[in-house]
């Protein structure tokens, strides 16, 4: 190629760089900077995001390789001259021509290739073509979700550490790893994947986590022989660095030494980590209430926002396999009607969850296309999910999800739904007694811990309607799951898993307007899988003739 050709091509290709640009900005406008890992839509937005950084950098390669074809082919010109000319004959050397191009090539060949702006424009395009996507490309917050979201599912569904860079989902059986979920596609953890999320555990004080995610990377690094990688953010001394302290602040000081030695050993000249030692081995001396061989055990940390924290694991772990009906006579199976005409012509299956509280299961309540056409219509207005915070909405870390709220007006679809749901529950479910549509996506171990969806405030923005409390809750599942996302009811002890395009339905309050506590609940993490829900929530308001009070004042 001539130097006019390629510098055409550079020009395309950077002019390439912006057009594909300007397509990603305009299709994926709902991104958020910094809630990528709060939904999965989001996530693959992002696949697509990285398919362009893919193109720019095998243009940038094809361009890198075209310019060392030019290197090899001047280097192999100039030794086949060395080799058969200059190192012949004396004679040579008076031939003109010869002189003439030997001193050509010093004076100008050489400067040109040495001084030659092609490297740096292939460099320059390939960051201009990053530089045009880095504001889409996740950010610090996202790594840290990411991150913290692997920890969850580690402990809500007593996951081994070790499986999980395997790219298995393993947890311990008397003693040996049991598939709890086998993914038909997975990748295994490299060490410095392994370091990032260990790094992000350290920097939270959370050391209870980083030893075991740091513990992965130091074995990794150590197998591919502590080689560095220009991709990697993390070396085998750093990470050898993180878990020896992580140790040390569990209480393991004989290990924290043992591992500091071995970094002393790879780095010598590391005056903290020396300082490190001498501490070390100074506390070892001094101590004699801890054992040489262990520390005093590490404890996972405490969670304040979460009281029913086993409970809410068991149930989550037994991925919905209660209730047995067969234990419980009182529930049961049928096909419903409600007395409702359309519904006499075309009966809904109900599943019996609970008595108490009053849940059922309605199998079939849409179709394959409404619930797509729900997500579609909701996805340019998800944003990331919050809760209620006195009279103000935050978000929080125990709900990691995106929702969007559908009016009446988005869509006919929006009508249907509300008669159908009117139908089963016999409810008044028009705004403002019963709330627009929440549509809900959840994302990497996307979850919401146990919570009541009706206020026990009177400061809630739940009275924002002026409509009363939230009577019942109709949720309903848009898609499946692979593993995981059962919705656990904590307090009446059983979880329901989740069922496509069905739709779970439960009284949030007792007939006499009292919150019902055995309504706590909980969307479980999500393992592996995609979930969407849409939700609706029906108000006390306009529902007096329809759930009529008890004659007991106490019901």
């Amino acid at each position: 190629l001539g130097i006019g050709k390629k510098n055409s091509c550079k020009m395309l290709f950077l002019k390439w760089i912006y057009l594909g640009f300007g397509l990603i900005t305009s299709s994926h406008v709902c991104m958020s900077a910094g809630e990528i890992y709060t939904s999965l839509l989001n996530v693959k937005e992002a696949i697509a995001i990285e398919q362009t950084l893919i193109d720019t950098l095998g243009t940038y390669i094809d361009h890198e390789l075209e310019r060392l074809e030019d290197l090899k082919r001047f280097h192999s010109r100039v030794s086949d001259l060395h080799n058969a000319v200059y190192n012949g004959s004396t004679t040579a050397m008076a031939n003109p021509l010869i002189a003439f191009t030997l001193i050509k090539r010093l004076q100008s060949e050489w400067a040109n290739l040495v001084y030659s702006n092609e490297a740096s424009e292939n460099t320059q395009a390939l960051r201009s073509g990053f530089k045009a996507l880095e504001a889409s490309l996740p950010k610090m917050e996202d790594l840290q979700g990411a991150a913290k979201a692997l920890m969850r599912l580690q402990d809500v569904y007593a996951l081994q550490v070790g499986s999980l860079t395997r790219g298995r989902f393993q947890r311990a059986a008397r003693g040996d790893p049991v598939d709890i979920y086998r993914p038909a596609v997975s990748v295994p953890l490299s060490g410095d994947d392994c370091f990032l999320v260990g790094k992000v555990a350290y920097e939270l004080g959370d050391f209870y986590h980083s030893v075991p995610w740091l513990e992965e990377s130091v074995r990794l690094f150590r197998g591919s022989g502590g080689a560095w990688r220009p991709e990697n953010q993390g070396t085998l001394e750093d990470a050898l660095d993180h878990l020896a302290f992580s140790h040390f602040k569990e209480g393991n000081v004989s290990y924290a030494l043992s591992l500091s030695q071995e970094l002393l050993h790879r780095d010598p000249m590391n005056g903290r980590v020396l300082q490190n030692v001498e501490k070390y081995e100074t506390l070892l001396v001094q101590s004699t209430s801890l054992p040489v061989s262990q520390g005093v055990g590490m404890r996972r940390p405490n969670s304040t926002a979460l009281r029913t924290r086993n409970t809410y694991e068991r149930l989550c772990q037994t991925r919905g396999s209660q209730p047995k009906h067969y234990e419980n006579q009182r529930l049961f199976c049928d096909y419903f009607t409600n007395g409702d005409p359309v519904l006499l012509l075309q009966p809904i299956r109900r599943e019996v969850q609970s008595l108490q509280p009053y849940v059922v299961l309605y199998h079939n309540f849409i179709t394959d296309k409404e619930a797509e056409d729900i997500k579609t219509l909701s996805q340019q207005g998800l944003r990331r999910s919050v809760v209620a915070s006195g009279e103000k909405q935050e978000t929080a870390d125990y709900r990691i999800s995106k929702s969007a709220w559908l009016k009446d007006s988005a869509s006919v679809l929006m009508g249907q739904m509300d008669r159908r749901i009117a139908r089963l529950t016999g409810l008044n479910v028009r705004t403002p007694y019963g709330e627009y549509l929440q549509v809900v996506n959840y994302g990497i171990g996307g979850h919401y811990e146990p919570h009541f969806d009706h206020a026990t405030s009177a400061s809630s923005p739940v009275f924002k309607l002026k409509t009363g409390n939230r009577v019942a809750t109709f949720m309903i599942y848009l898609s499946s799951v692979e593993a995981g996302g059962s919705t656990a009811f904590i307090y009446a002890n059983f979880s329901v898993p989740v069922v496509k395009n069905a739709a779970l339905f439960w009284w949030n309050l007792h007939r006499n307007g009292r919150g019902d506590e055995d309504t706590l609940h909980a969307g479980c993490p999500v393992l592996v899988g995609d979930k969407w829900v849409a939700n609706k929530w029906i108000h006390e308001h306009g529902q007096e003739f329809r759930r009529r009070c008890a004659l007991d004042p106490e019901e």
